[in-house]
């Protein structure tokens, strides 16, 4: 009798950070008090699938830079919460920024299958219009705006180097983080859906990194 094919733990352990995912964004659009304490789950779950794949990489600093990445990321996700008396939004830019680092050490030295993709240069001209655009309106955190902008433009360059979901998700990272930048300085340009906008983009960049992510190193590993 043949045996019953095993199920891959990747193919289920992706579901919970879905599902907390398309809660999150429904809560935002209800503008539901619960999305705060919903948000905290995301990075959490998104390390699920991590830690399920950990015997099959090899490559520990590529699994620690995954980590520290989420672990970063949550903090950026938690800042106004975790500390109320600090100024929320260079909290969230510093955090975040240190998980573009990880992310782009991880891209450059574990992931990276092909030279920048040439079209990869329109995140240089993103860079410069965002820069362009917030900065009558950024006062004091231009400067800040401006290098976490760097760290996220160089992200999604790098990305174009890796397993395609990765690309892709490095593409709907920027996009959720420009979308965040408008409703951060200039509030009343956007409409009332722009925040369930910017976690959809958010959720989905994130996980399509790091399912691509995974993919590409536990296929290396096997």
């Amino acid at each position: 009798m043949q045996r019953r094919r095993q199920l891959d733990p990747l193919q289920w352990a992706f579901l919970p950070y879905i599902a907390v995912s398309v809660t999150l964004v429904v809560l935002l659009g209800l503008d539901s008090p619960a999305a705060g304490p919903t948000k905290l789950l995301l990075m959490p779950l998104l390390a699920v699938p991590v830690l399920v794949s950990l015997r099959r990489i090899r490559e520990r600093a590529a699994q620690a830079l995954i980590l520290v990445a989420l672990a970063f990321s949550w903090l950026g996700d938690s800042a106004g919460g975790l500390f109320p008396a600090a100024p929320e939004v260079p909290l969230m830019l510093m955090f975040f920024g240190i998980a573009h680092l990880a992310y782009i050490a991880l891209f450059i030295r574990h992931l990276a299958v092909r030279r920048m993709q040439w079209w990869a240069l329109v995140y240089a001209g993103w860079w410069v219009a965002m820069v362009t655009f917030v900065e009558p309106h950024a006062g004091g955190l231009l400067i800040a705006v401006a290098v976490y902008g760097l760290a996220l433009g160089a992200t999604a360059a790098f990305s174009t180097r890796c397993h395609p979901l990765v690309a892709i998700g490095g593409a709907f990272f920027l996009a959720s983080d420009t979308v965040l930048a408008l409703r951060l300085f200039l509030p009343d340009s956007l409409p009332a859906w722009s925040s369930p906008a910017i976690m959809a983009t958010y959720t989905t960049g994130q996980g399509l990194i790091i399912a691509g992510a995974l993919i590409a190193l536990r296929k290396r590993g096997a």
